[in-house]
């Protein structure tokens, strides 16, 4: 019996496809702040009890937020320097699809594949990614990170809903076909 765990990649991103801009600078995301609205994130994170991010994602986390935003619930950060685990915090350097297979055919609620850019491509590229909800942000960043490089596989989507909100962000779920 096939486990009916997903893989979920929430972002945001610019209208133009970037995740961060140069030196992983994420203020662009200032632009659709608004007192109380989080765009669906605390509704989504209840379904997710697993976290794939990467290390680079994991160091702006903890340079940026005054606390670990995913206390209590299992997270692998991706990365080619073994580092010893802590609580539920696990520093991975193996295969990034090993992984993700495995988690799949586990127990529990979705995992939920934070990015980056690295992380999201892998998982892209070897087909893990089984939901994506993207957050289009109104802004045309130029350069930095793109969300998806341009050697992915093409991924055929069927949309499952989309909301707009009065500050511009477009958010839009798709599940892989």
């Amino acid at each position: 019996m096939e486990s009916s765990r997903k893989i979920i990649l929430y972002v945001a991103c610019t209208l133009d496809g970037f995740i961060a801009g140069p030196e992983d600078n994420l203020d662009f995301l200032s632009v659709v702040e608004k007192p109380g609205e989080d765009y669906g994130y605390s509704d989504f994170i209840k379904t997710v009890d697993t976290v794939i991010m990467g290390n680079r994602t994991y160091e702006w986390i903890l340079k940026h937020a005054p606390e670990f935003v995913h206390e209590g619930v299992t997270t692998y950060v991706y990365t080619r320097t073994p580092r010893p685990s802590k609580e539920k915090v696990i520093f991975y350097n193996g295969s990034l699809t090993e992984l993700a297979l495995n988690l799949k055919k586990e127990k529990g609620k979705n995992i939920f594949c934070e990015g980056g850019a690295l992380v999201a491509n892998i998982m892209l590229n070897d087909h893990l990614i089984d939901e994506f909800i993207i957050s289009v942000i109104p802004v045309i960043l130029g350069k930095g990170i793109r969300l998806f490089g341009d050697s992915g596989p093409q991924t055929d989507l069927k949309l499952v809903s989309v909301r707009s909100f009065d500050t511009g962000l477009v958010q839009m779920e798709y599940q892989r076909r």
